[in-house]
């Protein structure tokens, strides 16, 4: 299960997530990314990932894309700082990415 709380303040907008990125989870945070399009040529957009206790390979994979749109990942603790830091590498590093079109 995973909770997708959107955060909407005056100068930045953030996702908080809690709980398990995972199967259809990924999918479910994919449609709300795509759905604040309009927000995120507005202000800053972060995804909070302090709560989250799992990510598969298909949530890294959204996180990827999400980041090299131009949000910010937060994290804390051991888990999500390690894959924030993998994810950061990766797009730092040169790794291509297919982009959402965000229709």
């Amino acid at each position: 299960m995973l909770k997708i709380t959107t955060l909407i303040h005056t100068e930045s907008t953030t996702f908080r997530l809690e709980g398990r990125l995972a199967g259809p989870w990924v999918q479910e945070l994919e449609r709300c990314w795509v759905s604040t399009v309009d927000m995120r040529k507005k202000h800053p957009f972060s995804v909070d990932l302090s709560a989250v206790t799992y990510v598969d390979s298909e949530g890294k994979d959204l996180l990827k894309k999400i980041h090299q749109q131009g949000a910010t990942l937060v994290a804390s603790g051991c888990l999500t700082s390690s894959i924030v830091k993998e994810i950061t590498q990766s797009v730092r590093s040169g790794e291509r990415m297919k982009g959402l079109d965000g229709c």
